[in-house]
């Protein structure tokens, strides 16, 4: 995790936890999204609502598991731009529990104008925000 600037305190609740005992498949990417909602508070006033200027959308999700998580456990979750194009980025994802991995994974995000319906730009600030924050 050293390579990640931020990282984010999560701890498993009840909802997380599917019947087998251990968190949930859907669950990570809910944990995915806490983290990424903290992410992106931490570069300025954003939301995934509002970047500057447009909200997002998330064409795909990739989660690898890597160790079962439990009821209470106390996770890291980490986060990371990895890739910044034109209208889309890359958020990379590192969960762990006592310096162990348990789950990582990424989400392209792309940036999209509700009113219009359509793919937009990233904003120039939120742009400059994110290059600040990740030394690229």
């Amino acid at each position: 995790m050293e390579e990640f600037r931020f990282s984010f305190p999560y701890r498993v609740r009840v909802s997380d936890v599917n019947y087998g005992g251990h968190v949930a498949n859907s669950a990570v990417l809910n944990i995915f999204q806490d983290a990424r909602i903290a992410y992106f508070s931490i570069l300025g006033p954003y939301s995934e609502l509002d970047l500057g200027g447009c909200g997002i959308i998330m064409p795909e999700a990739h989660v690898f598991f890597r160790a079962e998580m439990f009821l209470n456990d106390q996770l890291t979750v980490a986060v990371r731009c990895t890739e910044l194009k034109r209208s889309a980025f890359t958020l990379e994802y590192c969960v762990e529990r006592d310096g162990m991995l348990t789950a990582e994974g990424t989400t392209p995000v792309v940036c999209f104008n509700y009113q219009t319906r359509k793919p937009c730009r990233i904003p120039e600030s939120f742009r400059l925000a994110m290059t600040e924050f990740e030394k690229f």
